[in-house]
């Protein structure tokens, strides 16, 4: 499609800031690339968040790379999902060869190969790197439902539930200590308990229980438990560049809810323990949510809304969050609108469905000259129609780019590097033994063995059957009334508060 010399003019005055800038590609007019029009993000407009889509095999994932290579070298920390793998090259330097070094500098770019320094994680353990877990109580029952796809009610009912715990100490660390807590609530000991939580009812209490059971059966043991993960560990500097973390989620088709949720958990946390900045010159943490349309569906208003609000809050404690899926429509209204750069690769229009999508996505953009109908499906690999927040907070001109090449490695790293780089970890240490310290479970368990001894040593002090047996005898204590009166209970009282505050997706706020 022929360009007039005033888009290149309006282009290169449209993305020249003042400031420090994310270096994304050049300006690209009837098939070639303009150097003198380059296409840039402030860097201080990252916290404003942003969106990468495009079809299956378009190149986000290089863009993704090309990002928080330059985030990296700017001194800000990088979080992505690494769903294939495909990311952990950004860990070593990358391997020139004539046709790169030939699209390189037909745009202008001066490619030097160069590793960044990587921390590399995988969700309890199951993959290569540092394990990251979450507990019951921080991850909370919001979320969890979501996971476990539960409706409203049963939503509902386990906050109930979470607030019965809170309240009684009873620590929830893992599943088990959930299931436990639930057990003990339908049993015959706990009916009473269960009746004084009001809105919880035996039914809805049981169809909990049997999806945690099955939930555990697909094992999800392994993402709960200690040492939990602090998110803090995130926002690393080596040698003044940013760390990029890196999460492997191996097997994401058997639990999609399960990983978009606990990306969410990370966000959350995030949320609740970073400070208000403000606007700052650069984001403390960019988060490369990945795979971002299985957070987002069967999701209920009310998690959407606590997501809408989570990422329009955290802007101002320096994170900015990117989100990765294959159309803007993947993405809610109300978190669409909260997201100022939009990095637009391929798409398709195959079907009714993709001729729709299409349509939606070209009326995500500003105007322009382009007829993005046409152009978004012209792309070539490694091209992308972009517009970003400038520096006083207007959308840029819309651009097709020819993006810039990763600086690292556009492959794999190999397992040996893998082994080796988690085995050098400082985390490895911090976070690859399991710790199992005394919770809900354990509680609840050593109760009904005590009630179980009490009642056989009381069997045999019972008188001979000859004597007559007292009209009234004191009635036991419950199980609950028996953890909340002992002295380990009151020591756990005070050394971890009354309750547990809750944030916006009912996760406990932990004291560093």
């Amino acid at each position: 499609m022929a360009e007039t010399p005033d888009v290149v003019e309006t282009v290169k005055q449209g993305y020249a800031f003042e400031g420090p800038a994310l270096e994304l590609g050049s300006l690209l007019v009837d098939g070639t690339p303009n150097p003198e029009a380059a296409v840039r993000i402030p860097l201080s407009m990252v916290n404003r968040h942003g969106l990468v889509a495009g079809a299956t095999g378009t190149g986000k994932t290089k863009t993704l790379q090309l990002m928080a290579e330059q985030l990296s070298a700017a001194g800000v920390a990088v979080f992505a999902a690494d769903i294939k793998g495909d990311l952990s090259g950004v860990s070593q330097p990358g391997e020139g060869n004539e046709k790169l070094l030939a699209r390189t500098k037909a745009i202008g770019q001066e490619w030097v190969g160069a590793g960044f320094p990587t921390e590399f994680y995988a969700l309890g353990g199951q993959g290569s790197g540092v394990p990251i877990r979450a507990t019951i109580t921080s991850f909370g029952p919001v979320l969890l439902s979501k996971v476990l796809g539960l409706n409203a009610v049963q939503e509902s009912s386990l906050g109930l539930i979470f607030h019965y715990a809170d309240k009684q100490g009873l620590t929830l660390l893992d599943l088990k200590d959930l299931r436990a807590v639930i057990t003990h609530l339908t049993s015959d000991e706990g009916k009473g308990d269960l009746k004084e939580l009001g809105g919880l009812s035996a039914a809805t209490a049981g169809v909990i229980l049997r999806s945690l059971i099955g939930f555990a059966d697909q094992g999800a043991e392994a993402f709960f438990g200690e040492p939990e993960f602090d998110t803090a560990d995130l926002l690393q500097q080596r040698d003044g560049k940013g760390v990029v973390s890196l999460l492997e989620l191996p097997n994401l088709q058997d639990r999609p809810a399960l990983f978009s949720t606990f990306l969410m958990w990370l966000l959350a946390d995030l949320f609740h323990d970073l400070p208000e900045v403000g606007d700052v010159d650069k984001p403390k943490l960019v988060f490369f949510f990945d795979e971002a349309h299985l957070l987002f569906n069967d999701a209920s208003k009310a998690f959407l809304d606590s997501i809408a609000q989570t990422v329009r809050l955290i802007r101002s404690k320096g994170v900015g969050v990117f989100f990765v899926t294959q159309t803007p429509k993947d993405v809610p209204d109300d978190v669409l609108a909260q997201l100022g750069s939009r990095v637009q690769h391929q798409l398709r229009a195959h079907t009714p469905n993709d001729a729709k999508a299409l349509k939606a996505t070209v009326s995500t953009f500003p105007n322009s000259s382009y007829d993005l109908a046409e152009v978004l499906t012209q792309l070539g690999i490694g091209e992308a129609v972009v517009t970003v927040m400038n520096e006083k907070g207007a959308p840029t001109p819309v651009a097709w780019t020819r993006l810039r090449a990763p600086q690292s490695l556009m492959a794999p790293a190999s397992a040996e590097q893998l082994t080796a780089a988690v085995a050098a970890s400082p985390n490895n240490a911090k976070y690859t033994e399991v710790v199992d310290r005394e919770s809900a479970y354990e509680k609840l368990a050593a109760r009904v063995q005590a009630g179980a001894a009490q009642a056989e040593a009381e069997a045999q002090a019972q008188p001979a059957p000859e004597q007559p047996k007292p009209r009234a005898q004191k009635q036991e204590k419950s199980m609950v009334e028996q953890v909340v009166g002992s002295s380990a209970f009151k020591q756990f009282a005070r050394t971890a508060g009354r309750e547990i505050v809750r944030g916006l997706f009912g996760a406990a706020r932990r004291k560093r």
